[in-house]
C-alpha cells in the first residue's frame, strides 16, 4: 500500500513585462524599415536591379515581422493578469519569433526562385543609380541592428521566494527570443544590401550581370542557415522540449541527497527566459515531507513553481 503527501510550492513570483527599450526599438525599427523598403522596391523597379528589389521586397516581410516582435511585447504586457495564462504571457514573445523565422523562410524561398529566374532571363541594370539606393539602404539596416542589439538587460520583474525568504532581483540573463528574431531578420536585410552592393558594383565595373541574380541565391542560402537556428530554438520553447537542460540534472542531483528516497517522475518546462516550472514525484522509505524536499531545491533560483508530489511506502506510515 501506498500513501501520498502532495504538496504545491507557489512561491511570490510576479512575472509582469513592462515596456521596454526594446519594445520601442522594435517600433522605431519598423517604421524606418518600411520607409526604407518603398524606397529599394520603388527604386529596383524603376534602374531593372533584381539585387536592389529583392533587398526591397525582403525588407518589407522583416518590416512585418520586426512589428509583429512589438506587438507581441505589448500583447504580453496587457494579458500579464489574464489567469487563462497558467505561467504568464512570456511564450507570447517566444511565438512571435517562430512566426518570425517561419516568414523567413517564405522570403527565402521568393528570393531564390526570382534570383533563378533572372539567371535564366537577364536583364538590363541602371547600376550607377541602384548602388547609391542600395548603400542608403545598408546603412539603415547596421542602424537598426544598432538599435536592436542585446543590451544584456531585461525589461521585466521577477520577485521570488525560496525557503522562507523573499528577494527581489534581475532575472537571470538569458536570450531574448523574440528581440533575437528581429535581430535576425535585420542581420539578413543587410546582408542582402551588402550582397546587393557588390552584385551592382561587379555589374558597373566590370559588366557581370550575372553577379546580381547569383547574389540574390547565396544571400537566400545564408538567410536559411539563420532561419533555420531560429525556428528551432523557439519550437524547442514551444514544444517544452527542455529535459536536457543542464537544470534537469541539477535537480535530479539535489533530490538524490536525500535518503531512502527514488525519483520516480521528473517533468521540466521554461516559463521565462531563464525561468522553469518542475513537477516531481518521488518514493521514500523514510519520513521525508514534499516541505523538506522543496527545501532541496529551494536554492535554484531558476524554479519558480514546483510541485512535489510523495509517495510513501506504507510500512513507513
Amino acid at each position: 500500500m501506498t500513501t501520498c503527501n502532495h504538496s504545491r510550492w507557489e512561491p511570490s513570483h510576479d512575472y509582469r513585462p513592462l515596456e521596454t527599450g526594446t519594445e520601442r526599438q522594435a517600433w522605431r525599427v519598423a517604421a524606418l524599415t518600411g520607409a526604407t523598403m518603398l524606397v529599394e522596391v520603388i527604386a529596383g523597379y524603376a534602374f531593372n536591379s533584381m539585387a536592389l528589389l529583392a533587398d526591397g521586397w525582403h525588407m518589407a516581410s522583416h518590416m512585418l515581422a520586426i512589428g509583429l516582435t512589438a506587438l507581441a511585447y505589448l500583447l504580453a504586457r496587457r494579458y500579464v493578469d489574464d489567469p487563462r495564462f497558467a505561467f504568464g504571457t512570456w511564450k507570447v514573445e517566444v511565438l512571435a519569433g517562430f512566426a518570425s523565422a517561419i516568414l523567413l523562410w517564405v522570403v527565402i524561398a521568393l528570393l531564390a526562385a526570382e534570383s533563378l529566374w533572372r539567371l535564366w532571363r537577364p536583364q538590363a541594370i541602371a547600376f550607377d543609380l541602384a548602388l547609391g539606393v542600395a548603400l542608403i539602404g545598408l546603412l539603415v539596416n547596421l542602424a537598426s541592428a544598432w538599435l536592436l542589439r542585446d543590451r544584456s538587460a531585461h525589461g521585466h520583474r521577477h520577485a521570488h521566494g525560496h525557503a522562507g525568504h523573499d528577494h527581489d532581483h534581475p532575472a537571470p540573463l538569458a536570450r531574448d527570443l523574440n528581440r533575437h528574431a528581429a535581430f535576425v531578420h535585420v542581420l539578413a536585410d543587410a546582408l542582402t544590401s551588402v550582397a546587393a552592393i557588390i552584385a551592382l558594383l561587379g555589374g558597373l565595373l566590370f559588366g557581370w550581370n550575372w553577379l546580381d541574380p547569383l547574389m540574390g541565391l547565396i544571400g537566400a542560402l545564408i538567410i536559411a542557415l539563420w532561419a533555420k537556428g531560429l525556428l528551432v530554438e523557439t519550437a524547442k520553447v514551444l514544444l517544452d522540449r527542455e529535459m536536457d537542460s543542464p537544470l534537469v540534472t541539477r535537480v535530479r542531483y539535489l533530490l538524490a541527497q536525500e535518503p531512502d528516497t527514488e525519483l520516480a517522475d521528473l517533468h521540466l518546462w521554461r516559463v521565462g527566459r531563464a525561468h522553469y516550472a518542475c513537477i516531481v514525484s518521488v518514493v521514500t522509505h523514510g519520513s521525508c515531507s514534499a516541505d523538506r524536499y522543496k527545501a532541496r531545491l529551494a536554492g535554484l533560483d531558476e524554479l519558480v513553481h514546483v510541485t512535489v508530489e510523495v509517495n510513501r511506502c506504507a510500512e513507513n506510515e
